[in-house]
């Protein structure tokens, strides 16, 4: 009897209010609770916290991302299926409140008296998805 490995990985990505993403993918880069995990198909089975972060994933030559904020990965050989807080395609990311989420969260950062690690958490996440907007923008389509 022969084991043969799968060729590709079903992405599942949905939030509370929707479905983001449910595509055949070739690769999938995510923000594991201790650090990025790299995922290709026939990965080990297991289950992960996510944080804040970029996911990458890629078909053939094409490479999308998305930011996502908290939740949860299942990773099987053959799905990674990822229930998030929030995510976010480059596109649908308004930069301009990214921004201003930014400098909201460094304001909160130097005000002795905020929750340091809700400032914290937002100047990440305005930071990640700023950062997913940029990379989206030049990456080739």
């Amino acid at each position: 009897m022969t084991f043969e490995l799968p060729k590709k990985i079903v992405l599942s990505v949905v939030t509370p209010e929707r479905n983001v993403v449910l595509e055949e993918v070739d690769e999938v880069l995510l923000p594991g609770s201790e650090g990025y995990l790299g995922v290709l198909p026939g990965h080990t089975p297991l289950l992960t916290s996510l944080k804040i972060g970029e996911i990458k994933y890629r078909q053939g030559e094409r490479v999308r991302f998305l930011a996502v904020s908290w939740g949860f990965a299942e990773v099987l050989p053959n799905k990674v299926t990822l229930l998030a807080d929030l995510a976010e395609h480059p596109e649908e990311i308004d930069v301009v409140s990214a921004r201003e989420a930014k400098e909201r969260a460094e304001k909160m950062l130097r005000d002795p008296e905020a929750d340091f690690r809700a400032a914290q958490a937002a100047l990440e996440q305005a930071l990640v998805r700023i950062q997913v907007a940029a990379k989206a923008a030049q990456a080739p389509r």
